[in-house]
C-alpha cells in the first residue's frame, strides 16, 4: 500500500502526510453559517471531508475534527460590511436570531446524519466563544498587529507581510476589493479587516468588550477556536475553495502574527457546485437544497453522486447526472444483497488487487472517482463469479463482504450495516417521510387558506407531539426531526 499524499493548498502540491504528533491528526474545518437550510454545495464540502476523517481513521490515525457553527458575525457582503446574515434572516422570519441559529443548525445536522456524515468531535459556535475571541484580538493589539478605531478593532495587513500568500492575492488587489468601502471606512487601509465591530443602535447580537459593545469579526472566531482546542499548530484545515480569500488568508495572519508560529501544515480546500454547468445561486434560481432532493433520492444516492467527483474538482449536478448516480448505488446495492444471499461454493475470488489499487486511490489525496470504478470493477467480478455454477467459496464470500464494508461501508459512507441490506434497504427510510410530511404541509396549507386555523394548529401539535418541529416562513413551511 503506497503512503497518504495530500494536495496542500499553501505549496500547491501534494505532498506526504505526516502529523505533528505520530498518530494523531489535528483537522478543522469550517462550518456552515446558519441561516438558512443545508444545499448541496455543503454537501459536497462535509461529504468530502467525512471521507478525510473516514480513511485517516481506517488508516490507524486517532483523529480530533473540529467543525464549528458561524452564528453571528458574518456579514452579507463577506467582509467588513452589510447585515448580519442571521440576524437579517431573523428579521424576515419575524424571531430572534438565537431561534434562527438554533434552528437551522438542527436542520443542518439532521441533513448531514441522513447523508451518513459522522460528526465532528467538538462543534464550537461563534457565540460560545466571544471571551477566545477577544483575547486573542487583545493579543494582536498589544503586539500592534490591530488597531481601535471608534468601537472597530482592525488588523493591519501591513503588519504582516505574508498576508494573501494562500490565496495569491497581493497586497494591491486586498486593496482594490476593499476599496469600495473605503471612503466611508474608519480603516487606516482600505485591505485592513475587522475583528470587532461597533454595534449599531438595534443590532441584536452583541457583548461588551475593552472596546465598546460589538460583535466579533466573521475571520476571527475560526482561529480562535482552532487553537483552543487544537493548539497554536494544526495538521489540517479544510473549507471551500471560495474561503481562500478573505477568510482563511485572514485566519493565518490573526493566528501567526498573534503566536510567531506556522497556524495550519496543511491546507485543504474542495471545489464548488454547478448545476447544469452553471455556478448555483439563489440569484439564479437553480439553488438545491438538501431537504428538496431527499424527496426523490436517497440520502446515500446524493452522497454517491458528490463522491464520484474529486474533492478538488467541480461538482456538476443535473437530472441525468444524478439519476446515472441512482442506477450505479442500486447495482452496488444489488451486488451486495447477492453475496449476503448466496449459497456457499466451491468458486474463487481474489479480493487483493482490488484492496491494493482501493488503498492506492484514496492514499493519492483521497481520489473517491477511482476507488468507487475499482469497486466497481470488483462488482462486476464478483457478478460472474455468482453466476458461475461452482459459485463462491465462504472464505471468497467472506473476503468479498470485508473488502465492501471497508470501502464501499467505513472509507466512503455508502453502505450501511449487513442487516439494512439484507432487508433490502441502504437508506434511512427518510424519502417515505418526506413524502408523508410533502402531504401533512399541503393539507395544513390548503386548511390556513380556508382560514381553518383550527386544523392547522392541530396538524402542528400532533406533529410536535412525534418530535417533529414545523417552521413557518415567507418562503412557505419547513420542518425537523427534534432530537
Amino acid at each position: 500500500m503506497s503512503s497518504l499524499q495530500i494536495y496542500n493548498s499553501l505549496s500547491r502540491s501534494k505532498e506526504p502526510f505526516v502529523p505533528l504528533v505520530e498518530g494523531v491528526v489535528s483537522m478543522y474545518v469550517c462550518g456552515p453559517t446558519v441561516y438558512g437550510h443545508a444545499h448541496l454545495g455543503h454537501a459536497k464540502s462535509y461529504v468530502s471531508f467525512d471521507v478525510v476523517v473516514r480513511w485517516m481513521r481506517q488508516l490507524g490515525y486517532k483523529v480530533k475534527y473540529v467543525q464549528n457553527i458561524t452564528d453571528v458575525g458574518h456579514l452579507t457582503d463577506d467582509a467588513d460590511e452589510g447585515e448580519d446574515k442571521i440576524q437579517k434572516q431573523a428579521r424576515q422570519e419575524k424571531t430572534d436570531p438565537m431561534e434562527i441559529a438554533q434552528f437551522y443548525t438542527r436542520s443542518f445536522y439532521e441533513d448531514m446524519d441522513r447523508m451518513g456524515v459522522l460528526r465532528p468531535n467538538i462543534a464550537p459556535t461563534a457565540t460560545g466563544h466571544i471571551p477566545e475571541q477577544i483575547a486573542l484580538i487583545s493579543r494582536l493589539i498589544e503586539k500592534g498587529h490591530a488597531y481601535e478605531s471608534n468601537g472597530n478593532v482592525y488588523f493591519s495587513v501591513n503588519s504582516f507581510p505574508q498576508y494573501g500568500r494562500l490565496s495569491g492575492r497581493t497586497d494591491q488587489e486586498a486593496l482594490q476589493a476593499g476599496g469600495r468601502v473605503a471612503e466611508r471606512s474608519d480603516k487606516q487601509n482600505p485591505s485592513d479587516f475587522a475583528l470587532w465591530k461597533r454595534a449599531q443602535p438595534g443590532h441584536i447580537m452583541k457583548w461588551m468588550s475593552p472596546w465598546g459593545e460589538g460583535y466579533p469579526g466573521w475571520h476571527v472566531e475560526c482561529s480562535a477556536m482552532a487553537m483552543k482546542y487544537l493548539g497554536e499548530t494544526i495538521d489540517i484545515h479544510g473549507g471551500g475553495m471560495e474561503n481562500k480569500f478573505p477568510h482563511h488568508d485572514c485566519e493565518i495572519a490573526q493566528a501567526e502574527a498573534s503566536t510567531d508560529k506556522q497556524f495550519v501544515r496543511v491546507w485543504m480546500h474542495n471545489n464548488m457546485v454547478t448545476v447544469d454547468g452553471v455556478k448555483m445561486g439563489k440569484s439564479l434560481g437553480n439553488f438545491k437544497n438538501l431537504k428538496d432532493l431527499f424527496v426523490v433520492f436517497d440520502p446515500l444516492v446524493i452522497r454517491f453522486f458528490i463522491l464520484q467527483s474529486h474533492y478538488r474538482s467541480p461538482l456538476d449536478f443535473s437530472d441525468t447526472a444524478i439519476r446515472a448516480s441512482q442506477t450505479g448505488f442500486e447495482k452496488l446495492l444489488e451486488a451486495c444483497r447477492r453475496l449476503l444471499e448466496a449459497a456457499p461454493g466451491t468458486g474463487m475470488l481474489d479480493v487483493t488487487p482490488f484492496r491494493t489499487r482501493t488503498e492506492d486511490a484514496l492514499n493519492d489525496d483521497f481520489n473517491t472517482p477511482v476507488a468507487i470504478s475499482v469497486i466497481f470493477e470488483f462488482v462486476k467480478a464478483l457478478n460472474g463469479a455468482l453466476d458461475r455454477t461452482e459459485g463462491l467459496s465462504g472464505e471468497s464470500i467472506s473476503d468479498a463482504l470485508a473488502y465492501l464494508e471497508a470501502f464501499a461501508g467505513n472509507a466512503l459512507g455508502i453502505l450501511k450495516s449487513r442487516d439494512q441490506l439484507a432487508a433490502g434497504s441502504a437508506g434511512d427510510g427518510g424519502q417515505t417521510l418526506d413524502e408523508v410530511m410533502e402531504v401533512l404541509l399541503e393539507l395544513r396549507t390548503q386548511a390556513k387558506a380556508k382560514k381553518d386555523f383550527a386544523t392547522s394548529d392541530a396538524i402542528r401539535d400532533m406533529l410536535l407531539s412525534k418530535n417533529i418541529e414545523l417552521k413557518d416562513t415567507r418562503e412557505g413551511t419547513t420542518w425537523s426531526k427534534k432530537k
